[in-house]
């Protein structure tokens, strides 16, 4: 086995935003030594890696360059330069994810006709190039009001989804490569991750359960075990498993899903990488989700993912009507209640719902956990001065 800890291996990662810097937490734990590529100097990363790397990751010469000086190349965000990473596999180069992956993963039609060709169960959906094709589809009733619309590239943290009711809401959409999806009555919106080394060895975490914010359609809570019969997680997992086997994935697979009114489960969209459903397992889980991704893109044995206790994560979003340099008004005040652990994300300027951190709150009850996580949300306010 290739030795990785104090040695002269250097993993490469392309992102250096908060997901960066909590995988670099753990590169640390192990004496690993890390490169980032990231087009912001200022990135929550910067400071904490042994090499930064300023550099746009959809450039092609950014990403080809920067991916002959690693070992071994990983993601932090999926929008990447996919013709870059396809000519350093040619040449030799591990790359975890897969780039053939990533071309499923970025392009939500693709991922949308990948769960169909695999008959794995997902809402239906149409692709549209451009807004004017979506417009003539309305007109001539091949779709109607109300559906939820999605840009195909790009969307982030509630960007590039809307549910369209009406023509006004039609008309303001950005003329992009889109799919429409029905409006599926739902009771919950579920998250399984997964992980999957190189030999093969796969483990999944326990389903966890999102709740959303209504405005802003960013995760408010995620909360761990999902308040979900055995049966409907067993059929989650089952799910979140299939996808992982057939995509041949290696790495960390978050898989979003929802749960409808009837309790089937559809899959809504995936994230091939360490994700916000799993932030909670840094303080409830024997084996958090950033080092099981490196363990699972170093082909190391992957740990335990159960929970040591109950687990709940609540969002540190910019406040609305503030924007400028970030304050924490009363965090000492959910420092003062137990099992409160809050992670700052190194980002110094806010803007209305701009993700800043996140606070942890772990309980051998999740109904009291839920109930102290409401008062975290109501306590905490990220502002300016």
């Amino acid at each position: 086995m290739k030795n990785y800890y104090s040695s002269d291996f250097k993993l490469g990662i392309l992102g250096g935003g908060q997901l960066g810097r909590m995988l670099l937490a753990e590169t640390q734990k192990f004496d690993i030594h890390t490169a980032i590529l990231e087009s912001n100097k200022k990135a929550p990363s910067a400071e904490i890696c042994n090499r930064f790397v300023v550099g746009d990751l959809l450039d092609f010469n950014a990403v080809y360059s920067f991916g002959k000086t690693v070992d071994l190349l990983t993601i932090e965000i999926e929008n990447v330069n996919l013709d870059a990473l396809d000519a350093l596999e040619k040449e030799g180069l591990i790359i975890f994810p897969k780039p053939k992956d990533l071309r499923i993963i970025q392009n939500k039609a693709h991922q949308k006709s990948f769960y169909i060709d695999h008959q794995i169960p997902t809402a239906a959906f149409s692709h549209y190039a451009y807004l004017e094709e979506l417009k003539h589809s309305f007109e001539n009733s091949i779709i109607e009001f109300p559906f939820v619309w999605k840009a195909a590239r790009f969307g982030y943290d509630g960007n590039g989804v809307k549910i369209v009711r009406s023509l006004e809401d039609l008309e303001s959409l950005p003329n992009v490569e889109c799919i429409t999806e029905q409006l599926i009555p739902f009771k919950n919106e579920l998250a399984v991750i997964v992980a999957r080394n190189s030999a093969g060895e796969t483990k999944t975490y326990p389903v966890v359960e999102m709740e959303f914010h209504p405005e802003a359609n960013q995760v408010e809570y995620v909360i761990c075990p999902a308040r979900i019969t055995t049966k409907v997680a067993e059929n989650a997992r089952e799910i979140a498993l299939k996808v992982v086997s057939d995509l041949d994935f290696v790495g960390l697979l978050a898989v979003e899903m929802f749960q409808t009114v009837d309790d089937k489960i559809f899959v809504n969209e995936v994230a091939p990488r360490p994700h916000n459903s799993g932030h909670y397992s840094i303080e409830a889980s024997y084996t958090n989700q950033f080092e099981q991704h490196l363990r699972s893109i170093l082909n190391l044995p992957l740990g335990n993912t159960e929970s040591k206790v109950a687990g709940i994560m609540v969002n540190l979003v910019g406040e609305e009507g503030f924007s400028g340099n970030v304050i924490y008004k009363n965090i000492e005040d959910i420092l003062k209640i137990d099992g409160v652990t809050p992670h700052i994300y190194g980002k110094k300027e806010t803007r209305p719902f701009r993700k800043m951190g996140h606070v942890t709150i772990v309980n051998s009850d999740i109904n009291k956990a839920r109930t102290i996580a409401q008062k975290v949300k109501e306590t905490i306010r990220v502002i300016s001065k």
